[in-house]
């Protein structure tokens, strides 16, 4: 039975590319909640399911080691010859590698430059200097439109641990088995079409998703027969607000999946989810101050909290919507669970949230 990679095996079936500590943190990115397809399965190896493959991620102080599983990826190179079959196979596998490390460049948007905008946003926010060297590494993920929708569907009134188990047994369900290593089976995220199936409700109220079944149903029957497969991915080409207001036409969408979608798999920068402990940062740490007296987050204050943060909050002349704005890295960790602590506390713990 194949087994989950581990470096201190050898690295002669991992592939490497120089990325420090400082650009990216594999524990606190993958395990804050923005996706739900990653766990630890050895002390700092993080295995999950990315573009329709399974990896195992692991660091050292200057290096992003990889392991993609495939029966052709397994075992050691052997050199057999120098035959035109050869060099053919080995041409193939060069084209792959670079493949794969775009894919990886691209999830974790390695080509944002992460030291330097700490230095910036630091000089820029007090608030944030204070407690930037606790969360170095803090990214922020591109994901597959769909995968992110449907995840975020199941976040309403839920909490991490809750959340990656309703992904994983929807994966279970409804996706196709990719891998199984040391007894787990690991699957692709559902197709629109599956999803979309008129069984689905059932099965998933069946395997505990309550009336998130029903939004996850319809809301992929309503892509595929309004909209069409592509329409997701279209929505990276269209202004932020074009996007969101999209988004929320389908069932179970609110203002504040909408703008975790946007954030996390549409390249809007401009997207701020908000929730309460977002709202309690705002006004305690920024000073933010609402009209009249609300008692919950409604969409015009969601809207307005948004807003403000993204034309108030430590803008400085070198940042470009490439960039992503300090908030919208910090609002991240605090909004879909995990690193409260990155916006408005400094304690350095992972702290699960009710969304």
């Amino acid at each position: 039975m194949a087994k989950h990679a581990v470096l201190s095996s050898g690295t002669h079936l991992w592939r490497s590319l120089a990325c420090a500590k400082s650009e990216l943190r594999l524990d606190l990115t993958l395990a804050c909640g923005q996706s739900f397809r990653w766990r630890e399965t050895a002390e700092g190896h993080w295995t999950g399911v990315m573009r329709g493959r399974v990896w195992t991620l692991t660091q050292t102080d200057d290096t992003l080691w990889y392991h993609v599983y495939d029966e052709r990826k397994c075992g050691t190179r052997k050199r057999t010859g120098d035959s035109s079959e050869q060099k053919l196979k080995e041409f193939v596998k060069e084209e792959e590698d670079g493949e794969e490390e775009e894919q990886l460049r691209d999830y974790f948007q390695l080509n944002v430059k992460l030291e330097t905008l700490y230095t910036e946003w630091g000089a820029a926010d007090p608030h944030f200097k204070k407690i930037a060297n606790i969360f170095t590494g803090v990214r922020l993920l591109r994901q597959e439109p769909t995968e992110c929708l449907f995840s975020f569907i199941c976040t309403s009134n839920n909490h991490i641990s809750r959340i990656t188990g309703m992904v994983e047994r929807l994966c279970q369900a409804l996706g196709a088995p990719l891998d199984q290593l040391d007894r787990t089976t690991y699957y692709d995220f559902p197709s629109l079409s599956a999803l979309a199936d008129g069984s689905v409700e059932t099965r998933l109220r069946d395997l505990g998703f309550g009336y998130r079944a029903q939004f996850l149903q319809q809301s992929a029957k309503k892509i595929l027969d309004s909209y069409g497969t592509q329409w997701l991915e279209g929505l990276r080409n269209v202004p932020y607000l074009e996007a969101h207001d999209a988004l929320r036409t389908l069932p179970g969408v609110g203002t504040k999946v909408a703008d975790c979608v946007c954030l996390m798999s549409l390249d809007k920068a401009e997207a701020v989810p908000v929730d309460t402990h977002v709202w309690q940062i705002a006004k305690r740490d920024y000073q933010f101050a609402s009209s009249g007296r609300q008692k919950s987050i409604t969409d015009k204050l969601h809207r307005d909290i948004g807003r403000w943060f993204v034309s108030s909050v430590t803008f400085t002349p070198s940042f470009s919507p490439s960039h992503r704005d300090l908030f919208q890295l910090q609002v991240i960790f605090s909004e879909t669970s995990g690193v409260r602590t990155l916006v408005g506390h400094s304690r350095s713990v992972l702290q699960p949230n009710v969304h």
